[in-house]
Formats: structure tokens, C-alpha cells, sequence
């Protein structure tokens, strides 16, 4: 949530479009350059919380559960496969769910057909045209 307060997450991109799957962004401006972190995130994938339709769920290295920074992604439909297992490594920990959208879905499920390309440095499935996140809010 600190990094919704700081307005870290204004005027950044999804730089991660797959359609069934993901959108991702967290991290990126609109000319790709990449904005700093404020450090890694023990993973709580233990939380409970499963990767269903609509939650946000944090980003990380896929070698490493406690290396989320900014990036978060938010799930486009149900993916069990990114829910804890057991905690014997990464592949097995999950990722994990903080939050959920609570308006909007109805353009995710729009963002989610745009046309991919890959870019060096970034991803393999950035959109062709930037797709902004304006600002970033926390719920009460």
C-alpha cells in the first residue's frame, strides 16, 4: 500500500498482457523505463487468499517467492497454479494475493485481446500501444 500512497504505480504501464492469464505492470513508464523498488517482499502466500478472477497479486522472480518489488499482476481468470503448494521452494510457494479489483474488471477483459509484441528488457507480451494505469487507489 505504500507504494498506492506514494503514487508510486501513476502513470505506469502493463508492460504484461496474456490474454487467459495475466495483466502485469507495476514497475514501468510509459517509455519503458523502469522505476525503482523499495525493496523485496517476504512472500505470504501462505495468506489464504487464492489467485481467482479479479485479485492482485504481487510479482516476483520466478526463482526466488521473497523477491517481490512494485510489480503486481492481476488475474483475468482462475489460476490455481499460482496458489501456495508447500513452502520446499519457490516453484511449489505461490504468489502472493494482496488485494482485489473492486471496479473496472470490464476493461481488463478488454486489455487482456490488445495486441502483444515482445521487447527486449521487458517482456514477451508487451501491448503494441502503452496501456496506462492513471492512478492507483486503495479501498477503505
Amino acid at each position: 500500500l505504500s507504494y498506492v500512497d506514494s503514487k508510486h504505480y501513476d502513470n505506469t504501464v502493463f508492460h504484461r498482457v496474456v490474454d487467459n492469464l495475466l495483466v502485469q505492470g507495476g514497475s514501468f513508464t510509459p517509455d519503458y523505463r523502469i522505476k525503482a523498488d523499495r525493496g523485496l517482499v517476504r512472500s505470504e502466500s501462505e495468506n489464504g487468499l487464492r489467485n481467482k478472477r479479479g485479485t492482485v497479486a504481487a510479482a516476483r522472480r520466478l526463482d526466488n517467492a521473497d523477491a517481490a518489488g512494485a510489480q503486481f499482476f492481476i488475474n483475468l481468470v482462475d489460476n490455481p497454479q499460482f496458489d501456495f503448494v508447500s513452502s520446499a521452494d519457490a516453484g511449489t510457494r505461490g504468489y502472493t494475493v494482496f488485494g482485489r479489483v473492486v471496479e473496472g474488471m470490464e476493461v481488463l477483459d478488454q486489455v487482456r485481446s490488445v495486441p502483444t509484441k515482445a521487447r527486449e528488457g521487458v517482456s514477451e507480451a508487451v501491448p503494441v500501444q502503452p496501456i496506462i494505469i492513471k492512478q492507483a487507489l486503495k479501498q477503505d
